[in-house]
């Protein structure tokens, strides 16, 4: 494979792409050994979003993190690009790299594709791992009234052909000086060199596609996935993790989990965990993947 020169690395991680389900998609790996974990990143971000979660991981476990159809140095999204679609895209993938199950580890608006997946392909995951994640038809959705203190990016996002003319050539001053500044807690978590990685992948030609169909799955689904979680749901260990949502992970989850849901909150940090207390969300992952390994 040759990367981008711009793209952003670790010394413990090797880039790939795999070409599954019609696209490619670019995931690093790290760890040698251990019970594998696959991160998934959620909005604005990539694979970099655990890039100081990563060597926390990688001693005790092989770990992968991966590029979602349409964000960092994967392929564009097509225009009808789905959390549904992304599901498919991560089964591929785990098939592809004969690891599963694997521990599946996700975050934000991520969810739908995750809950998809563990639905569709249960024997794909040994447990489930929800990062400030919440799901359409459990309260996401409502995130977009902005008369009940939503945000507006939802609509924007979902809007056909509105990322492009209101973002493009911004990329890096709408990451910098509004969504990562509004979303975390924690001064100098997000630094100069993480927006621009962030922006870099944005930045590409029809590098918001990803993002839209996204955001237009979360205000479209809720039903299906209501429905689909009355038929089917985890029966795997589940931990939720919370910042600056509080609570709401865990009781998202509580309504699509055969079971108890480990609960884990951190004071003091925000939306994006993995970026602002890496340290803390590596204690409480480790701690929760030892109980289910052993």
């Amino acid at each position: 494979m040759t990367l981008n020169p711009s793209t952003a690395t670790l010394n413990a991680v090797e880039h790939h792409t795999a070409a599954v389900n019609g696209t490619d998609l670019h995931y690093v790996s790290a760890g040698e050994a251990g019970p594998p974990i696959l991160l998934v990143h959620g909005f604005p971000e990539s694979w970099w979003a655990f890039s100081k979660l990563i060597p926390l991981l990688a001693p005790t476990h092989r770990v992968y993190a991966v590029d979602l159809r349409g964000f960092g140095d994967s392929a564009p999204a097509e225009e009808d690009f789905s959390s549904a679609v992304a599901a498919e895209d991560l089964h591929r993938l785990i098939r592809r790299l004969d690891v599963g199950p694997v521990h599946l580890v996700g975050q934000d608006i991520a969810g739908g594709a995750l809950f998809r997946l563990a639905a569709a392909h249960p024997e794909d995951l040994v447990s489930f791992t929800g990062i400030e994640m919440g799901l359409p038809g459990f309260g996401l959705e409502a995130f977009a009234d902005v008369t009940r203190g939503g945000s507006w990016h939802l609509g924007a996002l979902a809007a056909p052909g509105i990322p492009e003319l209101l973002f493009t050539g911004r990329e890096e001053e709408l990451l910098g000086s509004w969504a990562f500044p509004a979303m975390t807690a924690v001064p100098g978590a997000v630094s100069a060199a993480d927006v621009a990685e962030f922006a870099r992948g944005y930045a590409r030609p029809g590098g918001w596609r990803g993002a839209a169909g996204t955001y237009r799955s979360i205000l479209s689904e809720g039903d299906e996935l209501h429905a689909l979680a009355a038929r089917t749901k985890l029966r795997v260990p589940v931990l939720a993790v919370g910042g600056s949502g509080g609570s709401f992970t865990a009781a998202t989850l509580g309504n699509v989990t055969d079971g108890e849901v480990t609960s884990v909150l951190l004071d003091g940090v925000g939306h994006h965990v993995a970026l602002e207390a890496p340290d803390a969300l590596a204690d409480a992952l480790l701690g929760f993947l030892r109980g289910v390994d052993g």
